[in-house]
């Protein structure tokens, strides 16, 4: 009984740092931007973009959880994964849709729909981490489990393989 007060108290006081949710949603929508513009133009340098833009997804990732853990002083659990890396249904899903989005429209060259879906990718994604944050107040045992460090792993690995049978075949 006195475990669940201390991690009820605990869900309760803990803050994101400012501007955590609009930075990853502004580096996912560069992300989706730059994909798109790697995939769709060809160019070498639009490579170089794709890969820019995963680079500070990367970094804003990594700064923005050490800021929380500075501020809070804890690590909580499913923050750096259904937050920052978007393994939540409605980030994912979100995240899917906007960059297939982004990308067919790089391919027909509609770069003004390319921006729109990055940004509207970037908003959903954000928002999904403030809703993550929120479930995680109100039942913090159910919502604050993550995924397992080789899930995560196999994820990326799996992704970046993709990443670079996509680049082969260009």
């Amino acid at each position: 009984m006195e475990a669940e007060a201390t991690r009820a108290k605990l869900a309760d006081g803990i803050e994101l740092p400012s501007w955590f949710a609009t930075s990853i949603g502004v580096a996912i929508s560069l992300q989706i931007g730059t994909t798109a513009l790697g995939l769709g133009d060809g160019s070498p340098w639009a490579w170089t973009a794709l890969a820019a833009g995963l680079a500070v997804f990367v970094v804003v990732g990594a700064v923005q959880l050490a800021r929380f853990r500075r501020r809070n002083g804890v690590w909580l659990g499913g923050l750096a994964g259904r937050v920052v890396l978007g393994t939540g249904t409605i980030a994912s899903s979100s995240y899917a849709v906007a960059c297939a989005a982004a990308i067919w429209a790089a391919f027909a060259g509609h770069w003004v729909l390319v921006a729109v879906a990055s940004l509207a990718g970037g908003t959903a994604y954000a928002l999904a981490g403030r809703r993550w944050l929120a479930s995680y107040r109100t039942e913090p045992e159910e919502h604050g489990r993550g995924e397992s460090a080789a899930w995560l792993a196999a994820v990326s690995i799996a992704a970046v393989g993709g990443l670079v049978l996509l680049v082969l075949e260009r």
